[in-house]
């Protein structure tokens, strides 16, 4: 039997949506994830649904460890918090999964040598030409989503 892929689907931008689509996008069950963990007894799936569903957030720690089995960059799943520019760059990301043809155009913002609008037209503008990479077909979804979930932002960029 062959397993047929089938593109996750991103229900919100909270926390528990952003693991579940990592985990769907990753193939990974929630048995196998709450194995993973450590997590036993006969309603172990219990934790990993509190968690995906938003009933619970899962602490730092346990976040990091999430993050490791499913191989993601830590940011992509942890809880944000939007005084930290990282986050809202990560956020732009997750957005374009839940509207897909949103349009961030950077060309109307006039030059100006602010920190802040450097930083994030840096990151901006390498996850744009990813996706025009990926709209021109010249890496596939999954390469793409892949690329994503490794990202890194510096804050100090």
């Amino acid at each position: 039997m062959r397993l047929m892929y089938t593109r996750p689907v991103l229900r919100d931008l909270s926390q528990g949506a952003r693991i579940a689509f990592v985990r769907q996008f990753r193939l990974m069950s929630q048995d196998l994830v709450s194995d993973m963990l450590g997590i036993t007894g006969e309603n172990k799936r219990r934790t990993m649904t509190r968690y995906e569903k938003g009933n619970k957030n899962p602490k730092e720690e346990r976040t990091r460890i999430i993050a490791s089995i499913l191989n993601v960059n830590y940011n992509l799943i942890k809880k944000y918090d939007y005084k930290n520019k990282t986050d809202i760059i990560y956020t732009l990301m997750w957005l374009e999964e839940l509207i897909p043809n949103y349009k961030i155009d950077l060309s109307d913002i006039p030059y100006i040598k602010d920190r802040n609008l450097l930083f994030y037209e840096k990151h901006i503008n390498k996850w744009l030409s990813m996706r025009k990479l990926k709209d021109k077909r010249e890496i596939t979804y999954k390469e793409y989503i892949e690329w994503k979930l490794s990202y890194e932002v510096n804050e100090n960029d």
